[in-house]
């Protein structure tokens, strides 16, 4: 199941997507969201410069990646990670985790 089909399942609003860095970039500086889902490979590309933007605008992110936590750009090491594929038990209970961490 895509992820955006998990978020719609659990209840959540999918504020946009983007298959590709650029995309994800000019999405971030124009869009409202609570949480970002970042895949670690967007097209063979790292997605570290889109995780700066989010960072610097103080929004939380997940990261997903099949590479578990050593796949992660290394400043991003301590962001919560889930490990692919996963289950939607796994995605609701990350999510839950991560934005209760923002709120503090």
């Amino acid at each position: 199941m895509m992820v955006a089909e998990m978020l719609v399942e659990l209840g959540y609003r999918v504020a946009a997507e983007a298959g590709e860095i650029s995309e994800a970039i000019r999405l971030v500086q124009s869009t409202e969201f609570d949480l970002a889902i970042l895949d670690v490979n967007v097209n063979g590309k790292v997605i570290s410069p889109v995780a700066d933007l989010i960072k610097a605008r103080n929004r939380p992110f997940i990261f997903a990646t099949g590479y578990g936590s050593s796949g992660l750009p290394e400043e991003y090491r301590d962001r919560p990670a889930l490990q692919k594929p996963f289950q939607i038990e796994t995605l609701a209970r990350m999510i839950d985790d991560t934005l209760k961490s923002a709120a503090v």
